[in-house]
């Protein structure tokens, strides 16, 4: 599997972690972001940042605005206000897969496969941004585009191999169990070869077994091909175990970002998840 991405040297402004992993330059940053629906603020000037080869979760109880900054970063909406800069560069608005392009991929909080569809056939439609030969010639399956299509199944195959679903790589997606279909979708993000992959809720659902395999293929897929992970997620034992920093929004504002332990000590933090008030 270790062919199927490049892990770029860090940056000179890296750092190491206390695991010994080592974490780059900010690989996309979030300035000032508002987000408005008609007179509703969704969020409200929040600024942070992601670095190369880091897990960065976006945490905050529901209503917080998270899914609504993800959809931000992933070029879904353009915020109201405030700019959001990829490598280095200001992305003008975008279309999904012009996004896609600069080499982010996503996962849903509600599971978008093809439910009559293979495993195989669902993550071969990650690779869709990566083909070069036109749909004709796809249609077809002559030349080039058979050539091409080849490769791209080979790619598929590590990535079933690697998340570990080699029994069910023909089974229509529609007949797995919850947990199985939350793991196909992450092998079609993969298969896209992101440099940052967005994860929406991916243990939403899930019973502890599910989740402590799904812990475990986050972890490599960061560990092993050096992508970037952002996640929101609602088990705090996971984001704690997980992530290296962490943000946090509550009502569509920023209240807190760090590391796991200076976000598990923010008294903000702490009362926005138990509802204390204070004067």
């Amino acid at each position: 599997m270790s062919s199927l991405t490049h892990k770029d040297t860090p940056p000179a402004d890296g750092y190491v972690t206390e695991d010994g992993r080592t974490i780059g330059g900010v690989m996309m940053e979030m300035k000032h972001i508002t987000l408005r629906f008609g007179g509703v603020v969704a969020i409200q000037d929040i600024s942070f940042d992601i670095r190369e080869g880091e897990i960065r979760a976006i945490i905050g109880p529901n209503g917080a605005g998270k899914s609504s900054m993800l959809n931000v970063m992933s070029g879904f909406y353009v915020p109201s206000e405030g700019e959001v800069w990829f490598r280095g560069r200001k992305r003008p608005p975008m279309k999904p897969f012009q996004v896609a392009q600069q080499g982010l991929a996503r996962t849903f909080q509600n599971i978008a496969l093809f439910k009559g569809m293979s495993t195989l056939d669902n993550i071969m439609t990650g690779r869709v941004t990566l083909m070069k030969t036109g749909l004709l010639s796809q249609a077809i399956w002559w030349g080039k585009a058979q050539h091409e299509e080849s490769e791209h199944r080979e790619k598929v195959e590590e990535i079933i191999d690697f998340l570990e679903i080699q029994a069910i790589r023909k089974t229509p997606v529609g007949r797995l169990p919850y947990g199985l279909q939350k793991r196909v979708e992450l092998g079609r993000a993969l298969a896209a070869e992101p440099k940052l992959l967005l994860l929406d809720e991916p243990m939403a659902g899930m019973n502890v077994e599910e989740k402590e395999d799904m812990s475990r293929f986050i972890l490599d897929v960061n560990d092993e091909f050096g992508t970037t992970i952002a996640l929101i997620e609602h088990d705090m034992g996971v984001v704690m175990d997980l992530s290296d920093r962490v943000v946090v929004m509550d009502y569509g504002k920023k209240i807190g970002d760090g590391t796991p332990d200076e976000v598990r000590n923010n008294k903000a933090v702490i009362d926005a998840y138990l509802g204390v008030a204070h004067d």
